[in-house]
């Protein structure tokens, strides 16, 4: 029987994923997303061999505060409409990291990029326009040749700025990113149909520490 713990990592790595679908729509729909969200997305791609899984996401529950609330918007029973597009993201990302898994040549051509990409970052920053516009290729080259794609809604305000574009791929790369983090946790379709009560439990409990920890005294 799987610990506390364990499940606890499994949520956190689902909440990665639909953080990256929450901050795909928000830049779609209003051109901008908060700096340090994008910082924690674009890191865990950076972070291919972490000693946790609360490493991927900076160290803190509080990074993925945003993905923790979408998901547990998502899961709640009610009449309250669900957010389609956010839903229709994560959905898209798990299945493209199905296929992606099944293609090893392409994950090692993912690889060299992200390592080529992770030493500019050390040279500018993990969000410097030429990191993302790298890690953009690397989407580019290799999951948007997929028969499936992502079809990106919003305003073609938006939806035609390179440098948007560039953010969008990027973190859709980090999204499919925790979503292979996720399954190696044991994450499975099975799960989001029949164990979506357990999921919204322990992301509530994340939810609360993730609160707590963003409003400790500093040190």
């Amino acid at each position: 029987m799987e610990s506390l713990d364990e499940r606890l990592d499994r949520t956190l790595a689902l909440a990665g994923v639909i953080q990256a679908a929450t901050l795909v729509k928000q830049l779609a729909c209003k051109g901008s997303i908060n700096q340090d969200e994008l910082t924690t997305c674009i890191n865990s791609i950076f972070e291919t061999d972490p000693a946790s899984t609360l490493a991927v996401y900076g160290g803190s529950p509080k990074n993925l505060i945003t993905g923790l609330q979408s998901l547990i918007t998502l899961f709640t029973e009610g009449k309250q409409p669900k957010d389609q597009e956010i839903a229709r993201y994560t959905i898209s990302m798990l299945h493209l990291e199905r296929q992606l898994i099944k293609k090893s040549n392409m994950m090692n051509i993912i690889q060299r990029g992200v390592e080529r990409a992770k030493t500019q970052a050390y040279h500018f920053s993990a969000t410097h326009d030429n990191v993302i516009a790298n890690l953009a290729s690397v989407y580019t080259d290799t999951i948007s040749t997929f028969k499936f794609r992502i079809h990106v809604s919003g305003e073609n305000t938006y939806l035609s700025n390179p440098n948007i574009i560039n953010k969008i791929r990027s973190i859709l790369l980090a999204g499919i990113r925790s979503a292979v983090l996720w399954r190696q946790l044991g994450g499975s379709r099975w799960q989001l149909v029949f164990g979506k009560r357990t999921m919204l439990q322990d992301a509530k409990m994340l939810l609360e520490r993730a609160k707590q920890h963003e409003f400790a005294p500093s040190e």
